[in-house]
C-alpha cells in the first residue's frame, strides 16, 4: 500500500509495552512510567488482530518494540501467532539486550528473524550512568545468548550524546570488525524529557562520518546508511533524523501499546485502533497509511508528539 506521496509502506513497529527494566536518561524518566490499568494496554489477541490487518494491507515486517518487549507477559506467543499468519512475514524485535541470555533461545523457536539491541557504551560506568540501573555484563551476556541461539546480522544500536558517550565511538565500531553485526549510530532526538538538553548534547552524526571514508560506504538499509571500513566483517550504519531528513524513504508506521496508530513518529497525530475489528480495523489503518505526513518538523528543532519514546516504542 502507498501512502499519498507515493511512498510504499510495508513496515510496521508495534509497540507491546510502555514499561522496561532500565530506566535510560534520554528515554524515560528516573521514575519510570506512570502505572495503567491492565485494560489500557493492548492485549495479545488485540495485537495479533492489528498485525493481522497490517498484513492484509501490505506490510511485510513487522519489529516488536517496548519499552523493553521483554518484559511482557506473552511475548512469545504472541511472536507465534504473528508468524503464524505468514511465516514470510520479517518478525523482529528491538531489546536492550539484558533479557535474552533466558528469552534468546524462545524467541528463536518462536520465528523471530532479527533483533535490533540497544546498547550505547561498552564503558560499564558510563551505561550504568545512562540506563541508571543496568549492568553492561547483562548486555554482553544478551548479545553472546543471541548468536548462541543462532541469530544472525543483529543490529546494535547505540544513541550519540554529546558528553557522555562521544569518546566511545571507535570502541563501538570495533563491535563489527570480528562480527557480521551492524553497529549503527543514532543522532538524539529531541523529545520529551531530552527537548530542553543543552545542544551540545545532541551530537551530528559527522562525528562518526569523520571515522569513515567514502569508499567505506556500501549501500542503505531502511533509513540508515551503511559502511564497511576496510577489514570488517560487519558494517557501520548512520541515523540522521537531525542532520540528513530521511522522510522520503520512510516506509514505516507505528503503533503503540495501548492501541494508537501513529503515521508519524514525529507527528502529534494519532489515530485510535481500540474496540475495532475486521474491515473496521483495516480501514482505519489504511486511512492512517493513507495521511501519513510528507515530513516530520524535526529540522526546527522540536518534536510535535507529547509522548517519549517508551510510550511510543523505539
Amino acid at each position: 500500500m502507498t501512502d499519498l506521496f507515493g511512498r510504499t509502506i510495508e513496515y510496521l513497529r508495534l509497540s507491546v509495552t510502555d514499561r522496561c527494566n532500565l530506566r535510560c536518561i534520554y528515554c524515560m524518566s528516573e521514575d519510570g512510567v506512570s502505572k495503567r490499568c491492565h485494560s489500557d494496554i493492548l492485549s495479545i489477541e488485540e495485537l495479533t488482530e492489528i498485525a493481522q490487518a497490517a498484513y492484509a494491507l501490505g506490510i511485510k515486517k513487522i519489529r516488536l518494540t517496548g519499552g523493553e518487549p521483554l518484559v511482557r507477559k506473552g511475548i512469545v506467543t504472541l511472536c507465534e501467532n504473528i508468524k503464524a499468519i505468514d511465516p514470510s512475514i520479517e518478525l523482529g524485535m528491538t531489546t536492550n539486550g539484558t533479557l535474552l541470555k533466558e528469552f534468546a533461545k524462545p524467541l528463536k523457536d518462536a520465528g523471530v528473524d532479527r533483533l535490533n539491541i540497544s546498547l550505547d557504551t561498552l564503558d560499564s560506568d558510563i551505561y550504568h550512568a545512562v540506563t541508571r540501573r543496568g549492568e553492561l555484563q547483562d548486555a554482553l551476556d544478551g548479545i553472546r545468548a543471541a548468536e548462541g541461539a543462532g541469530f544472525t546480522h543483529t543490529k546494535i544500536n547505540a544513541v550519540l550524546i554529546g558528553g557522555i558517550n562521544d569518546n566511545d565511538i571507535l570502541d563501538m565500531m570495533r563491535l563489527a570488525r570480528d562480527s557480521e553485526v551492524s553497529v549503527r549510530f543514532i543522532e538524539l532526538m529531541p523529545m520529551d524529557i531530552v527537548r530542553g538538553w543543552d545542544k551540545s548534547r545532541f551530537l551530528s552524526a559527522k562525528v562518526v562520518e569523520s571515522h569513515l571514508s567514502n569508499n567505506d560506504m556500501v549501500g542503505y538499509d531502511g533509513v540508515a546508511r551503511l559502511y564497511r571500513p576496510a577489514g570488517y566483517k560487519g558494517t557501520v550504519g548512520i541515523i540522521s533524523p537531525l542532520s540528513h531528513s530521511f522522510c522520503d524513504r520512510c516506509n514505516k508506521i507505528r503503533v503503540t501499546a495501548d492501541g494508537k496508530l501513529k503515521p508519524c513518529l514525529h507527528s502529534g497525530a494519532e489515530i485510535d485502533l481500540r474496540g475495532l475489528h475486521g474491515a473496521d480495523l483495516i480501514d482505519r489503518m489504511r486511512w492512517g497509511i493513507k495521511n501519513k505526513p510528507l515530513c516530520h518538523n524535526l529540522g526546527e528543532f522540536h518534536s510535535e508528539t507529547a509522548r517519549s519514546m517508551n510510550e511510543i516504542g523505539g
